[in-house]
């Protein structure tokens, strides 16, 4: 989608706009990026101030398109004084987030921190902004970043898993909210990423995989989904395709309606079950 394309949202329009958290680096800068280009203008906000500077400059736009704000997301009133700062903006993109926590054994100052920042960070986003945003006249658009982690539940950061799981259902009790408050106006979305390259993966992979997508084109994958109305904006990647991921969330949705064991698609008696499920 190039900025000579329609676009993709009544609330993407030149001039207005555009806070994105996490926007220092991948997913959140590609996707500012794709703002600019729509002719917005855009706050990102990070808690690194160097990696903002970066970020500025990356997107070599002029000064007064583009703010950058040291904002710890899982503070609720460094977020508040953001937006009453801001006023009312037309796009909100809840995308920070920050990876590791561990099982359930692991240590609850972890948990506490991918809590405060993966969850209750779209909760602040979304409590300080949409009121402002709901009492304009003009459309709005919030986007929250949530992971097929947070549906399929693959072992190994239950942490991560729980706080994915609880955007996607903040997110849809959103969407809910809205349609009964906003008739449309404003409308939210939930970005599912596939195996996407960017700073928390680089933490563990130097270089790229073939299997990961890039996070430009996740972002253009997202405001392609938002121009076609979905809610929910499923990514697939260079090794998944979205039949495959359809597949493995319709057997986590299966665990529960037949009364499998938790996670079966793991589990050493199920594993030829799942494989044929797949394969048919």
């Amino acid at each position: 989608m190039t900025p000579s394309s329609p676009l993709p949202h009544p609330a993407i329009a030149s001039g207005q706009w555009a806070v994105v958290t996490g926007g220092a680096g991948g997913i959140g800068l590609a996707s500012a990026g794709k703002l600019l280009g729509f002719g917005m203008r855009v706050c990102l906000v990070d808690r690194n101030g160097d990696a903002l500077a970066a970020a500025q400059a990356a997107l070599g736009a002029a000064d007064d398109r583009v703010l950058t704000r040291i904002v710890d997301v899982s503070d609720r009133g460094q977020v508040q004084a953001l937006a009453a700062e801001l006023g009312p903006v037309a796009v909100l993109m809840n995308n920070a987030a920050i990876d590791g926590g561990g099982d359930v054994l692991a240590d609850p100052a972890g948990w506490e921190r991918l809590i405060g920042v993966n969850l209750m960070g779209v909760f602040n986003g979304v409590s300080a902004f949409l009121p402002a945003m709901l009492a304009a006249s003009g459309a709005g658009l919030i986007i929250n970043t949530g992971s097929k982690q947070g549906i399929t539940q693959p072992p190994g950061n239950t942490a991560y898993n729980v706080t994915k799981s609880g955007v996607k259902a903040l997110t849809e009790g959103l969407a809910h909210t809205l349609r009964q408050q906003a008739a449309g106006r404003i409308t939210a979305h939930l970005l599912i990423p596939g195996f996407t390259y960017t700073g928390m993966t680089k933490g563990h992979l130097q270089e790229k995989p073939a299997a990961a997508w890039t996070a430009d084109q996740v972002a253009d994958a997202l405001f392609e989904g938002v121009a076609r109305g979905d809610f929910y904006i499923l990514c697939p990647d260079n090794e998944t395709t979205l039949d495959m991921d359809r597949k493995r969330m319709a057997w986590a949705v299966g665990d529960v309606i037949e009364n499998r064991p938790a996670l079966s698609r793991w589990h050493p008696e199920y594993k030829s079950a799942f494989d044929a499920f797949m394969a048919g």
